[in-house]
């Protein structure tokens, strides 16, 4: 009798915790990110090379929030993704909601103030080898569901991140500091992208606070 009480009691405050965690920030982010193992393999792997020119750039020729899924762009699957309480209407734009941005720890309640950070900016990737890409192929970067290349955060961080890489600007978030690391390498691993010098060798320092 004892026994079974212990292990219904048990189950119980399993399922508090669960329930817990799922409602807790950041409970539907991206995709997590890969081990810190495999992370620095990949950035071992990615080519150190000088950033290339601005010359040509433009958002316009990097597609973005195209059809997803029904309604749906990639923005309205971010912010659904991404939020906790999520409830949109037939267009599927958030009629209510709340978004934690894990880079400034914000708490933002309208979809208008949140942005949808391309983790790798679309100038940075750019300067890193996208110039030479199709348009399709910089569409379906600027798209990128698969990875943690998009991700809701506060206009103010994203603001403030800019085109950056991270020898120029970190999350002021620091314990976020090994996923961010670990987001930035898996996608410029995945697409190819080279670094330069100063980037690599601060998301060798981000690897550290892992």
């Amino acid at each position: 009798m004892r026994s079974r009480l212990l292990r219904t009691l048990f189950a119980v405050l399993v399922a508090v915790g669960v329930a817990a965690a799922v409602t807790g920030p950041a409970a539907a982010y991206p995709p997590d990110p890969p081990s810190v193992a495999e992370s620095r393999a990949q950035l071992d792997a990615i080519t150190v090379a000088a950033p290339g020119s601005d010359d040509g750039y433009s958002r316009e020729l990097f597609p973005h929030w195209l059809g997803q899924e029904g309604n749906c762009n990639t923005r309205e699957v971010v912010l659904r993704r991404d939020g906790s309480g999520v409830q949109t209407g037939a267009d599927c734009y958030p009629d209510s909601g709340s978004w934690y941005s894990v880079y400034d720890r914000d708490w933002l309640s309208d979809p208008s103030d949140v942005h949808i950070d391309h983790m790798v900016p679309l100038a940075e990737a750019w300067r890193s080898g996208a110039d030479s890409w199709s348009q399709q192929r910089r569409a379906d970067f600027a798209n990128d569901l698969s990875r943690g290349q998009l991700i809701a955060v506060s206009g103010s961080s994203n603001m403030s991140k800019s085109d950056q890489d991270p020898a120029e600007w970190r999350p002021e978030n620091t314990n976020w500091w090994c996923y961010y690391g670990r987001h930035w390498i898996d996608v410029k691993h995945d697409w190819g992208l080279t670094a330069d010098a100063a980037e690599k060798s601060a998301l060798d320092r981000m690897l550290d606070t892992c």
